[in-house]
């Protein structure tokens, strides 16, 4: 099984969100499956190809050529569309804005996300909205405090 933090080689489609007309990522429908509250997950079409919109100013969160999902759809905060100190920027192990921003060495928490996604630990694909590793996120975020 690959590991969440691994580049994958295959060809990327590319995807357009329907609201704001940014690129998307591709998502793996095991993401939508965890994530979707349950009346959402009702009219999940697992047989699509979905993508993850990540710009800050759109609603949309997951959409396919057919279909949306909203934020107010998913069961956690996502942190690229919440400005909110108490949402995760790691999901899998609970590193906030608000937990980075108090830790004195800015390593600390990039160091520790590493070790715990070199002992298999991480499950991205499943916690995290983006449906792929967060230490790209952690990473900036972090060197965003030192400016």
């Amino acid at each position: 099984m690959e590991s969440c933090c691994q580049t994958s080689s295959k060809p990327k489609t590319i995807y357009i969100c329907p609201s704001c007309g940014q690129n998307g990522k591709s998502v793996p429908p095991v993401t939508l499956k965890a994530l979707l509250k349950p009346s959402a997950l009702e009219i999940f079409q697992p047989e699509l190809s979905y993508a993850f919109c990540s710009t800050p100013s759109c609603d949309v969160v997951y959409f396919s050529d057919t279909q949306t999902f909203s934020k107010d759809t998913l069961k956690v905060s996502v942190f690229q569309k919440e400005d909110s100190l108490d949402v995760p920027v790691c999901y899998c192990f609970g590193w906030t804005r608000e937990r980075l921003k108090a830790v004195q060495d800015k390593k600390q928490p990039i160091d520790h996300i590493r070790e715990q996604v070199q002992a298999d630990r991480c499950g991205c694909e499943v916690n995290n909205p983006q449906g792929s590793c967060c230490l790209g996120n952690v990473t900036a975020f972090v060197r965003n405090l030192g400016t």
